[in-house]
């Protein structure tokens, strides 16, 4: 019997596994206007076997926000000059909420262990593969770094910058999707196999040389030595600036890198560049936004708009202004209404103290969006997949029925009994009352 249990266990855990890892394979797809992705089939194939024990848990108020805003953001384009584009948008969105729906059906089946346990492998699995194709792009170069937008395996030459973009497309996005690999281990840096993550997370992110990246990593690690007494992570810090300085030496030594040089072109190019053009195109998206501030543009304009005025396609790479100038003041309201609500229901389910790594994982993650165009995104879809089904667990269930339910009673006055049950059924908590006079 409990050979047929851990059978179970460990065909599920493989399940959560391949799901993770596939979300990592995004730069493999099918383009119908839209990508189809590796986890979209996946998603797809799984809903065909397993219709019958398909479930659907009950929304949060952030996933009620966020559809709400989904609703608001696609009705933008309504209003657009281009609608092509923005029937491509929706199109886009309803895949993407079809599949979140779903990944939150595979995900509720196993336990915390087991979905810790996929993002500790999937990380160590994506990382060190993202490593080994870069040092093999790297070859073929011929450690020769002369180039601007240059593919080759897992590097991207970038004004004669090897940045890394493993089995990526964008060494930016790269560090996106390393963020809950990076929170996870920082914060459970208590076993051997989480101390390689770590160590595979810092060195692949460095060779980003993502400075808005890095900069988010540096932030996440001084909240979190903050937040778990600086003292007591003396000695995690002085491990890091340990492995800095090895890193540095065999790229200096062995790889021939001219690091010193690199970081004074990257920091030179911020002055001269605007961040890569960034502050241009904010410039932009907020001019159209001042011209139709209610609504928009429209859902998915902006390139389209930049292509005509200015003859190039490029996207704001700010998800806030790229909201606010697509979908105007109703649509940042309710993406602000959205990302609130998983502030509110963070620290109410106490993830400090159980779960830091969630509450680091959605710092980093929206901060870095002010550098990264993401309304919709398969990382952040995962992960709020993940969050949703760590609040639907017993114990967290339990606390928020609880508070619900000392509100709903302080309703009654005080000449009236009430009679409370509480108890589980499944991931769900259900609850009776009954009223008694004195």
């Amino acid at each position: 019997m409990n050979n047929k249990i851990t059978s179970k266990s460990d065909k599920y855990s493989f399940t959560i596994f391949s799901l993770f890892l596939l979300v990592m394979l995004t730069n493999y797809y099918i383009y119908v206007g839209f990508a189809i992705k590796p986890y979209m089939i996946f998603l797809l194939l799984y809903l065909m076997i397993h219709i019958g024990s398909f479930s659907f848990q009950r929304l949060h108020l952030f996933e009620i926000a966020m559809l709400f805003f989904f609703l608001m953001y696609s009705f933008s384009g309504a209003f657009s000059l281009y609608p092509a584009s923005s029937i491509r948008a929706i199109c886009g969105i309803i895949l993407f909420l079809f599949c979140y729906f779903i990944m939150k059906s595979v995900i509720q089946k196993a336990n915390d262990s087991m979905t810790e346990r996929a993002i500790s492998d999937v990380g160590i699995f994506f990382n060190m593969v993202s490593l080994i194709l870069y040092f093999v792009g790297l070859k073929s170069f011929g450690f020769v770094f002369d180039g601007d937008r240059v593919y080759q395996f897992g590097v991207m030459l970038d004004r004669d910058y090897p940045r890394l973009i493993g089995l990526l497309e964008d060494p930016n996005f790269f560090v996106f999707y390393n963020t809950i690999f990076f929170s996870y281990y920082l914060c459970n840096a208590n076993s051997m196999k989480n101390k390689l993550g770590l160590f595979l997370c810092i060195i692949t992110n460095i060779l980003t040389f993502s400075r808005g990246g890095l900069l988010v990593m540096a932030f996440l690690l001084v909240i979190y030595i903050l937040i778990k007494n600086p003292i007591k992570q003396l000695k995690l810090l002085v491990g890091i600036i340990a492995l800095l300085f090895v890193s540095v030496y065999i790229a200096i030594v062995y790889m021939k890198f001219d690091i010193y040089g690199i970081i004074q072109s990257r920091v030179e190019d911020l002055s001269q560049d605007g961040g890569s053009g960034r502050i241009e195109l904010w410039g932009r998206a907020w001019d159209y936004f001042t011209s139709h501030m209610v609504m928009g543009i429209g859902a998915f304009n902006f390139s389209e708009y930049n292509l005509f005025q200015y003859g190039d396609s490029l996207e704001v790479h700010n998800t806030f202004i790229a909201i606010l100038s697509e979908s105007g003041l109703v649509g940042i309201t309710c993406y602000g209404l959205f990302i609130i609500l998983v502030f509110v229901q963070l620290f109410k389910s106490n993830v400090i103290k159980k779960k830091l790594y969630l509450l680091l994982t959605f710092v980093g993650m929206i901060l870095q969006m002010a550098f990264l165009s993401l309304i919709i995104n398969d990382m952040f879809f995962m992960y709020l997949a993940i969050l949703s089904t760590y609040f639907h667990t017993p114990e967290n269930a339990f606390k928020n029925e609880k508070k619900k339910i000392v509100l709903f009673s302080s309703l009654f006055s005080h000449k009236q009994k009430i009679k409370l049950n509480v108890h589980y059924k499944g991931s769900d908590v259900i609850h009776e009352y009954s009223n008694h006079n004195r």
